[in-house]
């Protein structure tokens, strides 16, 4: 399936100190590459975020942002859809910010405020406190801690068709000899180029997507049986392990530090 190219909003300004876009993405759309003369932070309340700046391309989670620092060129879009919440950041106030892009936490704090701001933006409340929630949030992404990465993203078509089939369907368990027999290229040339695209095995790629999944679960309240049957795990005490081997602690502790 192809993906379509949507723009944006046509009638937003540069920001003063802070804009929140609010915008609903269908599933397979994207805003095609392009730069801004601000910062930018991308978040989705719901559904996940495919981001791709120059040489990395990686999908966040509701529970992720990516920092985008002014002149960096991006290209936004989601595969099954999101609600998108982007906040347009002056370079005035976004001096302690990173200099790179970067991948970070959103803390339910943060989360709250960028919601509230987005609310504010619409409506002709007092003045003096949208200001406040203003600064609250960019003291709160003054105070987001970097993420060491989120789930990788190829750029390579063959790897970008493999990667959506598997991250649609958990379950799929082919194997990459099988998926080369599918995708019409020699098992040693897939794992090449996902090598080089992805710096990871295709096995390393499908453990992390998987996790990645299971905290996006976590997050819209599932089950922990349906999680683990929802991304092919053999039974809950399978995914229970693989998820404190990765994390170090269980899906429930996690999900109880998070939620504070």
């Amino acid at each position: 399936m192809t993906w379509s190219a949507i723009s944006a909003p046509p009638d937003l300004g540069s920001p003063a100190p802070l804009t929140v876009r609010v915008q609903f993405l269908g599933p397979r759309t994207y805003f095609p590459e392009h730069a801004h003369r601000w910062g930018q932070v991308a978040y989705a309340i719901s559904g996940v975020l495919s981001v791709a700046i120059p040489g990395r391309s990686f999908v966040i989670s509701p529970r992720q942002a990516a920092w985008l620092p002014a002149g960096v060129s991006h290209r936004v879009g989601s595969l099954m859809g999101a609600e998108f919440r982007s906040l347009w950041i002056s370079t005035a106030v976004t001096g302690d910010l990173p200099p790179d892009p970067a991948v970070f936490s959103v803390a339910p704090l943060l989360r709250a405020l960028i919601a509230e701001a987005a609310v504010l933006q619409e409506g002709d409340d007092d003045p003096g406190y949208r200001d406040r929630v203003t600064g609250l949030v960019l003291d709160q992404l003054r105070r987001a801690r970097s993420l060491p990465a989120a789930l990788p993203w190829p750029r390579t078509a063959v790897l970008v068709q493999l990667c959506e089939a598997l991250y649609a369907d958990p379950t799929d368990a082919r194997s990459a000899d099988q998926w080369s027999e599918q995708l019409g290229i020699s098992g040693r040339t897939l794992t090449r180029r996902f090598g080089a695209d992805l710096g990871m095995s295709l096995r390393s790629w499908r453990r992390r997507m998987r996790l990645f999944k299971s905290i996006e679960m976590l997050g819209g309240d599932m089950d922990i049986t349906q999680i683990a049957l929802e991304l092919g795990y053999a039974s809950t005490s399978a995914f229970t392990y693989a998820f404190r081997t990765s994390t170090g602690v269980s899906p429930t502790a996690y999900l109880r530090v998070a939620s504070h």
